[in-house]
């Protein structure tokens, strides 16, 4: 059954304690994507200043405002704006006025004209301090580029454009909003990139540090764990407990003909590395069945697919 759409392209911009940046950021979608029938949604996540009542006062048909709760993070953020979005395309923006709203028509153009499902802003004339921003945000891109197979250039650039039936499958959640192209191509979706323009912060405070090294590195191994071995995840435990196992039984067969032959085995920590060579392998491959048990129990109580079908092509 095919989607239906109130709006040709929605606007998501989440924001925290961004008071100075609304009306501004109103006035810089308008003139960019007034040719379009769009609205702009703004996620208020939990900011303690006048954002929220700034955002209210300037209400129109094309102008909603999504209040959560508390802070949540970007990410939910970023998800609840997707799941109150009712256009056919899905535009990300941060609510500091770093990104451009200028480059949309043409990010929208891109990914309309040569079919992509994902059109990703990179950065390419950054406007941030270089030791505290800019050299972790390089390595962090070239981390997650060689681990996952991903190769965009920019992870951190806010700015995307999406078809609204990648964005809605998305399962974005803590702050895995910097690995979008990263969970877009594990539905398989056709991503690309264009330079975009990118401006120093006027007002406010950046919500980022460098403690959020740290984070990105323990989402990494999630997401390396998804592209790779969700829907196998024996492949991964299996291979590693089948090796651990094959040098345990080595090991405790060595020391077994060492014990035939008359010498005492019982003070040496080869002996201790032995078994712990074999219990860890029976515990990953114990570990990978329940995986498996559990990714089966994901698919067919869910009854989501293993596949995702981009189009179906009939001859007209």
């Amino acid at each position: 059954m095919e989607q239906t759409y109130k709006r040709y392209l929605s606007v998501v911009v989440p924001v925290m304690n961004e008071e100075d940046n609304v009306l501004p950021m109103i006035e810089a979608v308008q003139n960019a994507v007034s040719q379009y029938d769009y609205e702009l949604i703004f996620v208020d996540d939990g900011s303690t200043d006048a954002t929220r009542e700034r955002i209210k006062a300037n209400l129109t048909d094309r102008i909603r405002l999504v209040e959560l709760r508390k802070n949540y993070g970007q990410s939910t953020a970023m998800s609840a704006g997707i799941d109150h979005c009712t256009g056919q395309f899905i535009t990300m923006l941060d609510g500091d006025l770093q990104n451009d709203p200028s480059d949309i028509p043409m990010m929208l153009e891109k990914l309309i004209g040569e079919d992509w499902d994902v059109v990703a802003g990179n950065r390419a004339n950054r406007q941030d301090g270089m030791i505290l921003r800019k050299i972790p945000s390089k390595i962090a891109n070239a981390l997650i580029r060689r681990w996952t197979g991903v190769y965009i250039k920019d992870y951190g650039c806010t700015l995307k454009v999406f078809r609204a039936e990648i964005a809605q499958e998305l399962g974005l959640y803590g702050e895995l909003h910097r690995f979008i192209p990263v969970l877009a191509a594990l539905q398989g979706a056709r991503i690309t990139q264009v330079d975009v323009k990118h401006h120093a912060r006027r007002f406010g405070k950046s919500k980022y540090g460098i403690g959020r090294t740290t984070r990105v590195m323990s989402d990494l191994l999630t997401m390396v764990f998804f592209r790779k071995y969700i829907q196998r995840p024996m492949h991964l435990f299996g291979a590693v407990g089948f090796l651990l196992l094959f040098v345990g039984v080595l090991i405790n067969l060595y020391l077994l003909a060492i014990k035939l032959m008359g010498h005492d085995i019982g003070g040496r920590p080869l002996l201790i590395v032995g078994m712990i060579f074999l219990l860890g392998g029976v515990q990953l491959l114990t570990v990978g069945i329940v995986a498996e048990v559990s990714i089966r129990n994901y698919f067919e109580g869910t009854g989501r697919k293993t596949y995702n079908v981009r189009k179906v092509w009939e001859r007209e």
